[in-house]
C-alpha cells in the first residue's frame, strides 16, 4: 500500500497543502506545533475515518473554517484509488472513492492499512486497559470490518444503557428497556470478543519473536487477554459467548443499578502483557516498557502485512527521538520493506531517511 500524492484543504492548520511521496521512507520534519503530526493525522484518516487524537470530525477543522477536505491517490491491491474525506460542521461527513459514495469508513479500510506509532504508545504498557483497548480497536477496525461495525453499535447502545441506569430511580419505567439492551449488548459484544481473541493469539506470537530479538533472547514475552469471568475460552464461536455474556450482565444486575454504571462487557476488556512471567504493567523497567511497547506495535504491523499480502503505510510520528541509539536501530532494521512515514526535528532523525524524500514542514505548509 502507498500513499502517492495527498491534498489537504482546511485540515488542522493546513490552508492548502499537496505534496507527492515516495514509496519508501518519507522523512517529515521542521519545529514543533508546525504541522508534522497533522500530516500524519490526515493519511491515518483515510483508513477509516478516525483520528487517534480527536474525538469528532469537527476537531480536525481548521479555526476559521466551515469544512475541511483531504484527498489522496493511494496505489493498494494493485489498483489505483482516488479517494476523497469531506468533512463539515453541522452535518455528516462525504467519503468517496474513484468518485463513488462511500456508506460506511470501512470503504476506506479496504483501501488503506495504516500502523501508527506515537511517543503515547511507549508507555501502553503502563496506562490504563482502555489504551490497550483502543489499540485493539483500531487494528481491528481495519482489519475486519464485521468488527468496526459491532463495535461502533456496542458503543451507541452503552451510551444508551447509562442514560437508562443513571435515571431509573426517577423514571422507574426505564427498567423495562434494560433486557433489550442487554440482549443487544451483549450480541454486539460476543462479536468483540471473538475477534480480540484470535487476534491476540495471532499477536502474541509475533509480539513475542519480535521481543526476543531486541532482547537478545534474555527475556520472554507474553500476552493474554482478560474478558468477562464467566468466557472461559473467548476463541469460541461467537454463538456460544453470547449467553455467557448475558449471564454476566444478570449477575451484575443489582451492582448496576446501585452504580449508575455499565459494569458487565467487553468495555472492560484488557490485554495483559507479561514479561519473565511478571506483570508488565507493574513490574517492569522504563526500559523494558519501552521494548515491550516497541514489540507490540512491530508485531501489529507484521500481522497486517500477513493478512493483506502487503506492508501496510506506517506512521512513526516523533518516535526515534524518544528512544535511545540501539532502539532507534532495531525499530529502523525492522520496517524494511512499504512506505514509512517518519516526523521529526531539524536537528534529528534525518539519518533515518535511506532511500526516499524529505519534507520541510514550516506553518502548515511546505518551506523552501
Amino acid at each position: 500500500m502507498i500513499v502517492r500524492s495527498l491534498e489537504l484543504e482546511g485540515f488542522r492548520n493546513y490552508d492548502r497543502f499537496t505534496a507527492e511521496f515516495a514509496p519508501g521512507v518519507n522523512v517529515i520534519y521542521g519545529e514543533n506545533a508546525q504541522g508534522k503530526t497533522n500530516l500524519l493525522e490526515a493519511v491515518g484518516y483515510l483508513s477509516g475515518a478516525r483520528s487517534h487524537r480527536a474525538r469528532a470530525d469537527r476537531e480536525l477543522i481548521g479555526f476559521s473554517r466551515q469544512e475541511a477536505a483531504v484527498r489522496a491517490s493511494i496505489e493498494s491491491r494493485d489498483r489505483e484509488f482516488n479517494v476523497e474525506a469531506r468533512l463539515f460542521r453541522g452535518r455528516r461527513r462525504a467519503l468517496t472513492a474513484n468518485g463513488v459514495r462511500l456508506k460506511t469508513a470501512a470503504g476506506l479500510s479496504e483501501i488503506l492499512h495504516t500502523v501508527l506509532f506515537c511517543p503515547e504508545d511507549l508507555m501502553l504498557i503502563r496506562a490504563g486497559s482502555a489504551e490497550r483497548r483502543r489499540f485493539l480497536d483500531n487494528s481491528l477496525c481495519q482489519l475486519r470490518p464485521r468488527y468496526a461495525a459491532a463495535l461502533a453499535e456496542y458503543h451507541r447502545l452503552q451510551e444508551h444503557k447509562l442514560r437508562i441506569l443513571r435515571d431509573w430511580e426517577e423514571k422507574p419505567g426505564l427498567l423495562d428497556l434494560l433486557p433489550d439492551f442487554n440482549d443487544r449488548m451483549a450480541r454486539c459484544g460476543a462479536i468483540l470478543i471473538h475477534y480480540r481473541a484470535h487476534f491476540i493469539r495471532k499477536l502474541a506470537r509475533s509480539a513475542a519473536a519480535i521481543h526476543a530479538d531486541f532482547s537478545g533472547g534474555r527475556e520472554e514475552m507474553s500476552l493474554s487477554y482478560q474478558t468477562v469471568s464467566t468466557v472461559a475460552d473467548p476463541l469460541i464461536p461467537t454463538k456460544d459467548i453470547y449467553p455467557l455474556l448475558l449471564e454476566h450482565q444478570e449477575s451484575h444486575r443489582r451492582a448496576e443499578l446501585e452504580a449508575r454504571s455499565c459494569l458487565s462487557g467487553p468495555h472492560k476488556d484488557d490485554l495483559v502483557v507479561d514479561i519473565d512471567g511478571r506483570s508488565a504493567k507493574q513490574f517492569a523497567s522504563q526500559g523494558q516498557t519501552r521494548t515491550a511497547a516497541l514489540s507490540l506495535k512491530l508485531a501489529e504491523r507484521e500481522l497486517h502485512q500477513e493478512d493483506l499480502g502487503e506492508w501496510p503505510v506506517l506512521l512513526l510520528d516523533d518516535v526515534l527521538s524518544e528512544l535511545d541509539r540501539r532502539r532507534q536501530e532495531f525499530v529502523l532494521r525492522r520496517i524494511t520493506g512499504g512506505q514509512v512515514f517518519i516526523t521529526c526535528c531539524e536537528e534529528d532523525g534525518m539519518d533515518a531517511l535511506g532511500e526516499g524524500r524529505t519534507f520541510h514542514i514550516r506553518g502548515g505548509a511546505l518551506a523552501d
